[in-house]
């Protein structure tokens, strides 16, 4: 995914700045007016920077006088100690935006370096790593853009730019070819992926037509078997309950996509720290 759209990126500042600054930044303005402050963002451990756009965002919303000088650039490894921008500018509007910079920065920075882990497990195997609709509401595009910088893959946006027929929407329309067949006459052009607990139903998926089959909760064994009758004919995108150490078996089983939710939804923020010199 390249870089989100400015107005995505200034509807998140200004949700951030609102819910952080509201009437007035009480604190900073105890300091001189027309102060001018200098200083440095680091990181206090090892990652894959990320955020960068909604940072420079935040600090020219805040105040355009403010000037940023990075070092480095989103997708870019860096390391515990290293400075990653420095800045000068007014210190009423740099102390009023550090916190919802470095939220957006440290946020962003924790989901591609989990993903960036994920990739490194599965290097060579020809697998794509995709992340799923999990996300952090509000920020889908911005942890989804952060997916792609640690080098995974993206899934479906949301849910209007894919089908993805589940055991509800299978039941609910009389099984999995109903479900294709409807879903290819309401958008003949969008994607159609059936998910499937059984080999019985990914059959049933074969016949029906579709594009892409999840196979939800598999066994390794299961796995196998489904690539070996679909090879070619279909996608395969496991998923369910994969972890750091299921991640690399899976991927050798030979389905062409992973699909895991802890991509975005269970990232640790990376340590940052802003100082004024």
């Amino acid at each position: 995914m390249s870089s989100p759209s400015p107005a995505i990126i200034q509807q998140n500042v200004s949700a951030a700045l609102a819910e952080d600054v509201g009437s007035g930044d009480i604190t900073a303005a105890l300091i001189p007016d027309g102060a001018i402050a200098t200083g440095q963002v680091i990181t206090r451990e090892d990652g894959i920077l990320c955020g960068r756009p909604w940072v420079e965002a935040v600090f020219e919303a805040v105040d355009p006088a403010i000037v940023l000088d990075w070092r480095r650039d989103d997708g870019d490894a860096i390391a515990a100690g290293e400075r990653l921008f420095s800045f000068r500018g007014p210190a009423r509007g740099l102390l009023t935006a550090e916190r919802s910079a470095l939220n957006f920065l440290q946020l962003l920075s924790g989901t591609a370096t989990v993903c960036r882990r994920y990739a490194d497990r599965v290097e060579g195997t020809g697998v794509r790593l995709l992340d799923t609709r999990k996300t952090i509401p509000g920020l889908r595009i911005a942890q989804k853009y952060a997916v792609a910088c640690g080098g995974c893959h993206n899934h479906r946006i949301g849910l209007y730019d894919a089908f993805l027929i589940k055991e509800n929407h299978i039941n609910a329309c009389g099984g999995i070819a109903g479900a294709v067949a409807a879903a290819r006459d309401l958008a003949p052009g969008k994607p159609v992926e059936v998910e499937v607990e059984s080999l019985d139903e990914l059959d049933q998926a074969l016949a029906a037509g579709c594009d892409r089959v999840m196979l939800d909760n598999f066994s390794l064994e299961d796995m196998r078997e489904a690539v070996g009758r679909t090879r070619g004919r279909v996608e395969l995108e496991a998923s369910g309950n994969i972890t750091d150490t299921t991640l690399k078996p899976v991927a050798d089983t030979g389905v062409d996509f992973i699909s895991i939710g802890a991509l975005t939804k269970d990232c640790k923020a990376l340590d940052l720290s802003m100082r004024l010199d």
